[in-house]
């Protein structure tokens, strides 16, 4: 038998000796580590501290110690994921969410269900967040499970692949994720991009450099010297050094302050302003309630200075609510950040809030505010959750401020204008949400207010003194004239069409704004506090419910929006304790809308339904929530799938390759390559560089099918014999082989067939795919396969 004498040939044909094997490992380790650690550094400017490289770190060492386990023991891909989901779950608790485990280290239920959802959401979560962000609420998911991938991949593709340049792709893709999710000021850039690439380069070097010769090299050639080897290394690595060197001065010169984009600045935080109702509802239960009570305290307010609680610009019939219509709209909030309001003009003031009895997620502000500095225990879930709308100068907490909170404004206090100043300017051309629910007669009495006024000023002036001078004050309080309570189409029907304007804030500033809608001023209504006239700007102002009130800004295209009060001074009240209607009142005309009638005393405290008209019609919330859940579901089974998808596109692109290939010898060549590439998927102990009739000794008895030997021999004919086989040959040959695999995977059983599928081990050891096709003179030249001394010592 001759298949004994090319074994011979191969074993005396090693010439790799252990040491060199130990020093390719220690090569590899060392510089994934190297690459691994560059983008976990990169991470130091997104967290607030060190505890974020216990994560990194800890993700780092279990996805090295899984991919050198899996080249040890050869596990195949769904081996490797298996561990890789394992480590993930059961020391992610103690690396990344330490504070829901038992004793810090044993995962709980919570822990794992964090970690599951965080495996999606973290990202998000971050990307959300402002920088610095703290290392608690699942952040530190997301350095834990890229370098994890990371690593596993990397070191995976290190250890298994002929050539290092493939482990680059997944070093190269955690450092393109660390700069996707940091900040836009980078930590030292140019030493990271130096540093990846000179590792990168020297790596390879080496690697090449200990690349075995002995396999290309014939009987009787030298092989090339060893110290010649060294020193091209070493002159190699000299070039790349000093050139690193030369681009590190370089670019510190060039662009030493030059800021990069990131995904954080794209982003938009995910806030609803749906999901909280109008302030506006509120205004009779702060002023019944709280009157007394400091709701909070503010050091350092200027004179005349305004604090701002909410700003509204859309009403429905019901309320005067926040708008979400699309940019610098009243819901048009964006995470909070340092470098807000940066156009802004007027009397720069450092401001400070102590919260007492308010709670509330609308925070008090005052001016145009342009960063936040929140204080206390809970400073942390402030900061992270407060959103800022630049075009209504208003803040939103959504973790809510309670008694304790306290925080400091940088804002700039807008002068408000005088009538002379005003006296030429026109309306601004914004954009206001359109008003639903409006009283029929609205227009009308509007136009009536400001028949004699000739300029914009003028107009507000006439709608303004038209509710301030004609009406009068109540809250509806007890000893107080009746004024109920809401600003509902019903009621300012109401108070526009009795003999006497009876009510307070709420409803003067509500009127006044749709007035001035229905005649095209552009007018929204805010609610928040000022000090009496009398009190002097730079003291304690205390909030409460007798200081709360509600006024109206006009947009002026010079001045921006201006303040204007219509509510009537607290002392003017009706000479009686009842509001009559007019003498001829029109009911057909300011004919209240359909919702009932408000509350006399407590204003509505659930959100309006502005989604739908009919309660009983389609819910597109409950949609959408489903759409969100089923897109979410079928993006992480893609991601999960992805995998096993591009192995088996890559299979299929081999046999094509093979089937298709350019000369009939090759084609049977390939096709005997497919047919031991199958088998060594389904678990044969296949050799690479052993000739077909090795192959086919080994597939004999592994599969117990003699047919395997008969092919080989066929194989051999076709290839080596002096004419070309003709397609009919090849057909026929291609038939057999997918018979014969065929039959291989039925004696396999199922979960056998599936690892067979998913395996990635003949596509990174073997070289059938890799290497173009053959010649049929090279074939009767060289072996089809790569030398097995070589491939032993990868």
């Amino acid at each position: 038998m001759t298949a004994p004498a090319p074994e011979a040939k191969t074993r005396a044909a090693k010439p790799v000796p252990e040491p060199l094997s130990r020093r390719r490992w220690i090569l590899d380790l060392v510089a994934v580590a190297v690459l691994q650690l560059i983008p976990i550094v990169g991470f130091w400017p997104t967290f607030d501290g060190p505890r974020y490289l216990v994560a990194a770190l800890g993700g780092l060492a279990l996805g090295m110690g899984i991919a050198v386990l899996g080249r040890v023991f050869r596990w195949g891909i769904l081996a490797v994921a298996a561990a890789t989901i394992g480590a993930y779950f059961l020391f992610g608790g103690a690396l990344a969410l330490p504070a829901t485990t038992v004793a810090a280290v044993v995962p709980t239920v919570q822990t794992l269900g964090m970690l599951a959802l965080g495996s999606v959401m973290s990202f998000k979560q971050l990307l959300t967040t402002i920088a610095p962000v703290a290392a608690d609420d699942g952040h530190l998911i997301v350095p834990f499970l890229l370098a994890l991938v990371a690593a596993v991949l990397t070191t995976s593709f290190a250890l298994r692949l002929r050539s290092a340049g493939w482990a680059l792709i997944p070093a190269a893709a955690f450092l393109a994720a660390e700069i996707a999710l940091g900040t836009s000021q980078p930590f030292v850039p140019v030493v990271q991009g130096v540093v990846f690439g000179l590792v990168s380069v020297v790596w390879l070097a080496l690697r090449q450099a200990w690349q075995p010769q002995a396999a290309a090299v014939s009987v009787g050639e030298a092989a090339p010297s060893r110290a010649a080897g060294v020193r091209r290394v070493l002159m190699g690595a000299g070039v790349v050094a000093l050139a690193g060197v030369v681009g590190v001065a370089t670019s510190a010169f060039a662009a030493p302050q030059s800021p990069r984009y990131v995904l954080r600045d794209v982003v938009i935080p995910p806030f609803d302003v749906r999901e909280y109702a109008s302030p506006l509802q509120s205004y009779r239960a702060y002023v019944r309630d709280h009157s007394d009570d400091t709701l909070f305290t503010v050091t350092g307010l200027p004179k005349d200075a305004r604090v701002r609680l909410a700003t509204m610009d859309e009403y429905n019939g019901m309320v005067y609510n926040v708008s979400d219509k699309g940019a610098g709209s009243s819901g048009a909030f964006s995470q909070a950040r340092t470098n807000m309001s940066a156009e802004a003009q007027g009397v720069e003031a450092t401001v400070r809030f102590e919260i007492g009895d308010l709670e509330s997620v609308w925070m008090p502000d005052a001016g145009a505010v342009r960063s936040i500095t929140f204080e206390g225990d809970d400073a942390d879930d402030l900061r992270r959750t407060a959103h800022y709308n630049e075009s209504t100068d208003t803040g939103v907490v959504t973790a809510g401020l309670g008694k304790g909170d306290a925080y400091t404004l940088d804002s700039v206090i807008p002068a408000v204008p005088s009538d002379e100043q005003l006296a030429k300017q026109k309306f601004a051309p914004v954009s206001l949400p359109k008003q639903q629910g409006v009283p029929k007669d609205l227009a009308d009495v509007a136009a009536t207010a400001v028949a004699e006024a000739s300029t914009p000023i003028e107009q507000v002036r006439a709608l303004q003194q038209f509710l301030s001078q004609d009406g009068f004050f109540s809250h509806g309080l007890e000893g107080q004239p009746l004024s109920r309570a809401g600003h509902g189409a019903e009621r300012i029907s109401t108070l526009l069409g009795s003999q006497q304007m009876v009510g307070d804030d709420e409803q003067y500033a509500t009127a006044m704004a749709l007035m001035a809608r229905e005649l095209g001023i552009p007018a929204r209504v805010v609610m928040g506090f000022y000090p009496d006239e009398d009190q002097a700007g730079g003291g304690v102002f205390e909030a409460n419910g007798d200081n709360l009130h509600a006024w109206v800004e006009v947009a002026f295209e010079k001045a921006g929006w201006v303040p204007f009060d219509p509510t009537p001074p607290e002392d003017q009240v009706p000479s009686d304790q009842t509001t009559k209607p007019k003498a001829d009142p029109k009911p057909q005309v300011l004919q209240p809308p359909p919702p009932p009638q408000e509350p006399v005393d407590l204003p509505p405290t659930a959100a309006d339904d502005r989604g739908s008209e009919d309660e009983d019609g389609f819910d597109a919330t409950l949609l959408w929530m489903i759409l969100s859940i089923g897109t979410g579901a079928l993006t992480v089974l893609a991601v999960l799938l992805a995998p096993f998808i591009v192995i088996g596109v890559l299979k299929a692109a081999r046999r094509r390759r093979r089937r298709q290939a350019e000369r009939a010898a090759d084609r049977i060549s390939g096709g005997w390559d497919e047919l031991v590439d199958r088998a060594s998927d389904l678990g044969a102990p296949v050799r690479p560089g052993a000739t077909r009739q090795e192959d086919a000794g080994i597939l004999t008895s592994a599969f117990a099918e003699p047919r395997v030997a008969t092919l080989a021999h066929r194989a051999d004919v076709e290839v080596f014999g002096p004419t070309e086989p003709t397609p009919a040959d090849i057909d026929a040959f291609w038939a057999e082989v997918d018979a014969l695999v065929g039959g291989m995977g039925r004696s396999r059983s199922f979960w056998r067939r599936l690892r067979a599928r998913l395996s990635i081990r003949t596509l990174l050891e073997g070289t059938r795919f890799a290497l173009p096709p053959r010649s049929a003179a090279d074939a009767h030249r060289a072996p089809e396969r790569t030398d097995p001394a070589a491939q032993e010592n990868e």
